[in-house]
C-alpha cells in the first residue's frame, strides 16, 4: 500500500481510511470528499464570506448592513437595501460581488458590507 491518505481538516488526525467515495476520519467521525476538497484548498482562499462570516454563493439575496456613498448619487445605498442575485467575482479592490443595485444600477460591493439573507 503505497498510497498515503492525508490527514484530516478537522482535527489532524492521521488514521484516515476510506469509506466508498469519502474519507473517514475515527477520531472525530468527520467525513470529507478528498476530490471536492483538494481544489478548495488550492484556490487559497476561494471561499467569500459575509461582513458576519456566512459562505456566500452565486444568486444568493444579500442586505447591505452599512450606509455606502456611491459617486455620482446624492443619497448613496442606505443600510438594509436588498440585493437580490449576486455573483460572485475576483474583483478589483477587493470588490468580489458583481450585482444589480434597485435604483443604482449594475455595480460591484465588498463582502464585507454585506450580510446574506
Amino acid at each position: 500500500m503505497s498510497e498515503t491518505l492525508p490527514p484530516c481538516p478537522e482535527c489532524s488526525c492521521e488514521y484516515t481510511y476510506e469509506m466508498s467515495p469519502l474519507l473517514v476520519c475515527p477520531e472525530c467521525a468527520h467525513e470529507w470528499d478528498p476530490s471536492a476538497a483538494e481544489p478548495a484548498g488550492s484556490a487559497g482562499g476561494g471561499v467569500v464570506k459575509d461582513s458576519v462570516g456566512n459562505v456566500l454563493a452565486d444568486g444568493d439575496t444579500v442586505t447591505v448592513v452599512k450606509g455606502l456613498k456611491v459617486k455620482g448619487s446624492p443619497t448613496g445605498i442606505k443600510a438594509g437595501t436588498k440585493v437580490r442575485n449576486i455573483r460572485l467575482v475576483d474583483g478589483v479592490d477587493g470588490h468580489d460581488i458583481d450585482c444589480k443595485v434597485d435604483g443604482f444600477g449594475p455595480m460591484q460591493l465588498k463582502s464585507s458590507v454585506v450580510k446574506k439573507v
